[in-house]
């Protein structure tokens, strides 16, 4: 199956959060369908990676806090996403100001264990 170029408004999912998020792309001049195109170096937390509903991660402060507090009974708290590198591994061919576009089988990880991935390209444009 192809990989898809991934657009503004595509859906994320985190492997510790409890809902979707939309992906925020950083405004660029290229576009698929009149929507633009992301690039491995969208991964700014708050920016372009919005919150995934509450996170269920014990490796997360807040949680391993209110989980302790409730005697050890697992409690999430609100997902503040935490990612320190690019998306991986983005298209083999396609480059937009030196960087690779963000294609659908890519993953980048949150501080708290969470694998982010996405959910849905937002277009059916094939990285190829």
């Amino acid at each position: 199956m192809a990989k898809k170029l991934v657009v503004h408004g595509a859906k994320l999912k985190c492997t510790q959060g409890t809902s979707e998020s939309s992906f925020v792309v950083t405004p660029n001049i290229a576009d698929a369908k009149d929507k633009p195109m992301a690039t491995v170096m969208d991964f700014v937390p708050m920016k372009n990676i919005l919150p995934f509903g509450m996170c269920n991660s014990p490796a997360n402060p807040q949680v391993a806090a209110a989980t302790a507090a409730a005697m050890g009974v697992l409690t999430p708290q609100p997902c503040i996403p935490v990612v320190t590198a690019p998306w991986s591994p983005g298209s083999a061919v396609a480059q937009m100001n030196g960087n690779k576009l963000l294609t659908d089988d890519s993953t980048c990880q949150c501080q708290w264990t969470g694998q982010i991935s996405i959910a849905d390209a937002g277009t059916d444009v094939d990285s190829d």
